[in-house]
C-alpha cells in the first residue's frame, strides 16, 4: 500500500540492540518457523519501537496506543529502508513487550515498546548480524496507523479537525503543545533504516492520508514561517479530505 493512500500513518524512529536466545524464546520464534531451529541457528535482537514520551516533534503515543500496538507487531516481519519486497525481508517479530519507568510529567509512568525480533544465521547475512552487534545497524522505524491526534491544549481531535494549536508552541498552560497519537489501528511495518539518510531522520507522519515530513530539529517556537507552512499543509489535506469524503459519497 503507497504512503499517501494510508489513512492516520505514523512513523517514527527506533533503536536496537544484540540479545541471547534462551530456551523460552526459541520456543515463540519455532511458532513461525517450519521446521524447529536451535539457539545455534538463530540470531536475536531487540528494538525499542516506540514510547510515551513527548519527542521532538511534540507528539507521543498514549498507554492504550502502545498496548494495542503490542499485539498488531507480534509476527510482522523487519525489513531494510522501508521496501515492501520479499527481497528486502531480513527478520520476524516474534514477539513484543512494554516496560515501564519512572513517572512523567503527566503522571503516566514512562513506557517503551519493545520488540524482540529473530533472523536465521546463513552466510548472506553474516555481515548484517555482525554490524549490528558491532553497533553499526542500529536505527530503525516503524510504520503504523492512527485514528485519533489530541491536541494537549484544548483536546480536539486534528485527524477529524484541526485546531488552532501548533506543536511545540506555549499557550496558556505555559508547556509546549503537544499532540497524544492514540486509537491505533494497524502496525504495519518495522525497517532498519540509515536515519541520518532519511528525509526527516526516520520521523514522518499523516493524520489525512497525505505524508508529511517535519523537520528533524526541536522547535521551542515555531518561526513564523513554520506556522504558515504547517497551515498550508493543513488546508491542503482538508481539501484533500473534502475530496475523498465527496467521491465516497
Amino acid at each position: 500500500m503507497e504512503d499517501n493512500k494510508i489513512p492516520g500513518l505514523v512513523q517514527k524512529s527506533a533503536s536496537l540492540s544484540a540479545g541471547e536466545v534462551t530456551d523460552r524464546q526459541l520456543a515463540k520464534i519455532n511458532k513461525y518457523t517450519l521446521e524447529p531451529l536451535t539457539a545455534e541457528q538463530v540470531f536475536a535482537f531487540k528494538a525499542v519501537l516506540c514510547d510515551n514520551k513527548v519527542d521532538r516533534d511534540f507528539e507521543r503515543f498514549s498507554e492504550k496506543a502502545l498496548d494495542d500496538l503490542r499485539k498488531m507487531f507480534v509476527g510482522r516481519t523487519v525489513i531494510k529502508d522501508h521496501r515492501p519486497s520479499a527481497d528486502s525481508q531480513i527478520a520476524r517479530i516474534y514477539d513484543t513487550e512494554l516496560v515501564k519507568g519512572e513517572l512523567l510529567q503527566n503522571g503516566e509512568p514512562y513506557t517503551q515498546l519493545i520488540a524482540h525480533c529473530y533472523m536465521v544465521r546463513t552466510a548472506g547475512n553474516a555481515d548484517l548480524i555482525t554490524e549490528i552487534v558491532g553497533g553499526i545497524r542500529k536505527e530503525g522505524s516503524i510504520r503504523c496507523s492512527v485514528s485519533k491526534c489530541i491536541c494537549s491544549e484544548c483536546g480536539a481531535d486534528n485527524r477529524k479537525a484541526y485546531c488552532q494549536h501548533y506543536r511545540g508552541r506555549k499557550y496558556s498552560k505555559g508547556e509546549p503543545c503537544y499532540f497524544t497519537l492514540d486509537g491505533a489501528k494497524d502496525a504495519y511495518e518495522f525497517s532498519l533504516v540509515a536515519v541520518p539518510a532519511q528525509k526527516a531522520a526516520g520521523v514522518s507522519k499523516s493524520y489525512t492520508g497525505v505524508t508529511v515530513y517535519e523537520s528533524d530539529q526541536p522547535q521551542e517556537s515555531p518561526a513564523d514561517d513554520t506556522t504558515e507552512k504547517e497551515l498550508r499543509q493543513r488546508i491542503r489535506m482538508m481539501a484533500l479530505r473534502a475530496r475523498t469524503q465527496k467521491e465516497e459519497i
